[in-house]
């Protein structure tokens, strides 16, 4: 295997020291082969990690792995990139362009080292009954009937299934069955589900959020950009049509997490889906 030199791992959308989600960043992967990516990718077992390569028609090509397999898009990954870019010192603020197997997106970043990405302008899919999911989620079908929201696959890039429910102590109780949620993201052809609640611990934040990808090898994680950014689309349809919500993920796995998302809309029909966090300070992995 070709030998890395510039292996990084940091953490995104972070709340506190310890909260966000953590991705490894491979800066020089222009010679490696995909299973060589794969390979790193379980070796690092993050649950993504992006690797940066030249493009002949964006800024940046950037592939995101999961221990399993390469995924179209990743949030927290493409945040963790272009901040560990700016303070390494090899990018200034400004605009950016990026190819992806989700298409060619723009990233800004800020001053501040804040990192501003475009996602894909959403696609709404399949509803499905409360009956069919509550069990996947270890709940009872009338606990899904409480919320008047759909249960239903959106994607900003990737697709997921989205569930409301009425408060974030039923939040907390959800007790995923990751056989069967692997099961069903198979069947339906969808990364995983995004599970939600108004109830949350600050008066800014729009909603709580729990996401659940086991066909990913991604049993939860603390900060699904990507989904997040999917629920914004999915709440300005379905809730309100509001430009600008905050979200919450990672709490009960101690790792506090904070994903904003900024819609642009022209006659009501979305035509920007963009989401933003920081992250925190790079540490360099040996060995890789």
């Amino acid at each position: 295997m070709t030998k890395i030199t510039e292996a990084y791992q940091l953490n995104a959308f972070g709340l506190t020291a310890s909260g966000g989600n953590t991705a490894g960043i491979v800066l020089n992967a222009a010679t490696l082969k995909d299973e060589e990516m794969l390979a790193i990718a379980k070796k690092l077992g993050f649950s993504e990690t992006a690797f940066i390569l030249p493009s002949k028609i964006c800024d940046f090509k950037i592939r995101f792995f999961t221990p399993a397999r390469e995924v179209d898009l990743c949030g927290h990954a493409t945040i963790a990139a272009y901040s560990l870019l700016f303070q390494l010192g090899k990018l200034p603020a400004g605009i950016y362009s990026q190819e992806l197997l989700a298409g060619l997106l723009e990233v800004r970043i800020n001053e501040r080292g804040q990192v501003f990405m475009e996602q894909s302008l959403p696609q709404f899919g399949p509803q499905f009954s409360p009956e069919s999911i509550a069990p996947l989620l270890g709940l009872k079908a009338e606990d899904l009937s409480l919320s008047s929201l759909p249960i239903q696959v959106v994607s900003t890039g990737l697709s997921d299934i989205f569930v409301a429910l009425p408060d974030r102590d039923l939040l907390e109780s959800v007790q995923p069955d990751f056989e069967q949620i692997r099961a069903f993201n198979h069947q339906s052809n969808t990364v995983g589900f995004h599970v939600f609640a108004f109830d949350t611990t600050t008066g800014s934040t729009t909603a709580t959020c729990r996401n659940f990808a086991p066909l990913y090898e991604i049993n939860e994680e603390a900060a699904t950009g990507s989904s997040c950014g999917a629920l914004g689309c999915y709440l300005h349809r379905y809730w309100q049509p509001e430009s600008h919500f905050e979200f919450e993920q990672g709490l009960n796995l101690g790792q506090p997490s904070k994903i904003i998302v900024d819609l642009e809309s022209v006659e009501g029909e979305i035509s920007k889906v963009i989401v933003s966090g920081f992250a925190g300070k790079p540490e360099i992995l040996q060995g890789i």
